[in-house]
Parts: C-alpha cells; structure tokens; sequence
C-alpha cells in the first residue's frame, strides 16, 4: 500500500469533485483547484443510468441525489403523434430500492458533490490555474497562476474535454473529433403523467423528456448536423422549437407552449474523444473527459468520470507504487471507455442516417448490459 499522498486535482467537475471525495477518504491529503471563481456548473439537465447510479451510491451521495433529483424505472418510446411502440423496464443496478435511471439539473449535482467533497476533508481553490508543471520522478512541483507553488505526490488531470493538462502531458495526443450531432436541452414543467423517461422516434431529430424533480422535466434533441456551426443566443429558442414541430403528441403540444423567452435552454454539439494508453506520465494522470469523452447515448459520460475516480483511488489503496497503481488503473478502466466512447458513437451514426433498427437497439441493449458488470 502507498502511505497517504499530497493529491492535487484540476478542475472541479463531477470526475475532480469524485476524484477529490474518493481520495481524501482514502486518507491522501487533497487539494483541489477550479478554474471557475465559482461553483458554477452549466447545463440543464443531466440523465443518470444504473451504472452512474451505482457509482454515486459508492462515492456517499446516493440519497442526496434522489432528495433532489427524480428517478424511474422504465423508458416509454412513443411515435411523434403520441402512440406507444415500446416500454422498457430499468434493472435497479444501484440498489434494490432504488428506481433504475434517474435525472437532476447539472448545477444540483455539482453542489451535491461540492458539499460532499469539502466535507471529505479535501481543500479548494477557485479561480486557480496550472501555469506549470515539472515530474522530477519523486514528485510533481506545480506553479500555479497567482504565482504559488506546490509540490505534490500525484496530480490529477480531471479538467474536461479542452484539457490543458492532456495537452501538456501528451502534444500530440488526437483531438475531440464533432460526432455529426448536436445537443438541445431546455427546462419546462412537468405535467403529471410524465414520471419517467418518454423518447419520441421516427421525427427528423430524436426528442426526449426526463423528470429532473417533482414538478420539472428536462427536453432534450439530438440534431444531426452536417457542420459543427455555432449557434447564436437569438437562434436558440426559435431552432429549438422548429425542431419541435413534427412532434404532435399532446405531451409535446404542452412542451413547445410552455417555451418562451425566459425558458432555459441550451446547446452543445456533441464531440467525442478517446485517448490511447497511456493516460499517465509519471505521476500526471487523466480522468474523465479529459481522457475519454462521449456523447451521451447511452447516459454514462458523466458516470465514467466518477468510476474513474473510484478505481483511481482504489489501485492507490491497493499498490505498492504511484506508477503501478496508474498502470493498473488504467487496464482496468480503458475498454469499458472505449466501448462507451465507440458505440455512442455508433450509436448516433444510426440515429443521424435513421439507419436499421435493429443494429440499434442490439447495440443499445448490448451496452448496457456490459455497463451493468462491475467496475
């Protein structure tokens, strides 16, 4: 076992914040920074599968989730008129009384996990930047932007899909690839009927809501674009709707009037990233999007970041070395990346082309059943 260690995280998402919990239980001594000079997290809403589910429990903040949250445990997969083709039931991976999949607004999740992580013991400093890093093989020295310096047993990179820690430690690593989709979401009333996920099919763009807590659901489209063009604050609402317009369920009439110029709503292209081994040098390793990002067909991007951090701190518990224990955590963790990463991707190909049926709900139901195995 290696004794406790000086840990600095970078970046204060849900992978650092998980990062940051896990180790600082373990016993290390962690220092987190976030570029941010708040705990702000963008975003609408977020859908939380089995699995992530699963690693929430693990990481202490289970209940919290579901005290703010929403949970269910089947899907509803509807025509755009509103007719019911298919009903899926969720297995309850993370607990028996707990629903199958859940959703929460991004910002209530990453202050479930900020509380949980200063309560760890873990310290934090926003507004803070890595200008610079040198290993000398028995520790890492840091300086950071207001001019600190720090020296530190191991440092994690958890600072996303734009990570300056990959590209400082890997230069010539592949950069995120755009997938051909892009993301809507948008937060509007929950109509009671709605208690668990409803994904329309066979309209232009694939349309789905989720309820994020008692009386709010979030929307979300996927949008096959040939281009990755920007999308300007003046077009979000009139596209969002347009997108919409083929849908004629009642559900979805009640959706596009409760739209309008105070609504929330948001969009991101989808991109995707899978870094070859290694994922460390030295005593410098990623986690999270800054080493595998995926667009979200399967809803398990986010969890992938908190099993990351769990692993993490499991193979530093279990070995006698920081580089053996970034080796082993690596082994353990690159193929359950890669498929995620590699049959969302797949998986949005298909839903952009419209292409076979078939091949998608085989892989769909394929992927999940492999999430479902223990990390």
């Amino acid at each position: 076992m290696i004794d406790s260690q000086r840990v600095l995280i970078i970046g204060g998402g849900f992978s650092g914040l998980a990062a940051a919990i896990m180790l600082a239980k373990a016993g290390h001594v962690v220092d987190l920074i976030e570029r941010s000079p708040h705990w702000t997290m963008d975003g609408a809403g977020i859908s939380i599968g089995g699995p992530s589910l699963r690693a929430l429990g693990r990481i202490g903040v289970l209940d919290a989730f579901f005290d703010h949250g929403a949970g269910g445990d089947d899907q509803s997969v509807r025509t755009p008129d509103g007719r019911e083709i298919g009903r899926f039931r969720t297995p309850r991976i993370a607990a028996s009384d707990r629903p199958g999949t859940g959703a929460i607004m991004r910002p209530v999740l990453g202050q479930i996990l900020v509380d949980e992580m200063l309560a760890s013991g873990a310290t934090a400093r926003l507004g803070t930047t890595v200008s610079g890093l040198v290993d000398d093989g028995n520790a890492v020295d840091v300086t950071f932007s207001d001019g600190s310096i720090g020296r530190f047993d191991v440092v994690v990179g958890a600072d996303g899909l734009a990570s300056s820690t990959r590209a400082q430690l890997f230069p010539d690593a592949p950069k995120p690839e755009f997938s051909g989709q892009g993301a809507w979401r948008a937060i509007v009333p929950r109509p009671p009927e709605i208690t668990s996920t409803v994904i329309w099919v066979g309209a232009p763009a694939k349309v789905g809501v989720n309820p994020i807590s008692a009386d709010e659901m979030y929307v979300f489209v996927n949008e096959a674009k040939a281009t990755n063009d920007r999308v300007g604050d003046d077009e979000l609402l009139p596209r969002l709707r347009g997108l919409l317009d083929p849908l004629t369920d009642p559900v979805m009439a009640g959706v596009k009037a409760a739209l309008d110029e105070d609504s929330l709503v948001l969009y991101r292209p989808m991109d995707n990233l899978l870094l070859p081994l290694p994922w460390h040098r030295g005593r410098v390793v990623l986690i999270g999007d800054a080493a595998h990002a995926t667009t979200p067909h399967l809803a398990a991007g986010a969890g992938l970041g908190l099993e990351d951090a769990i692993v993490l701190a499991e193979e530093l518990d279990a070995r006698d070395s920081v580089d053996a224990a970034m080796t082993a955590f690596e082994q353990r963790r690159f193929e359950r990346c890669r498929m995620v990463v590699e049959n969302s991707a797949r998986l949005g190909v298909l839903e952009s082309e419209r292409g076979r049926q078939d091949e998608f709900v085989a892989l769909q139901a394929d992927s999940y059943r492999l999430l479902a195995e223990p990390v």
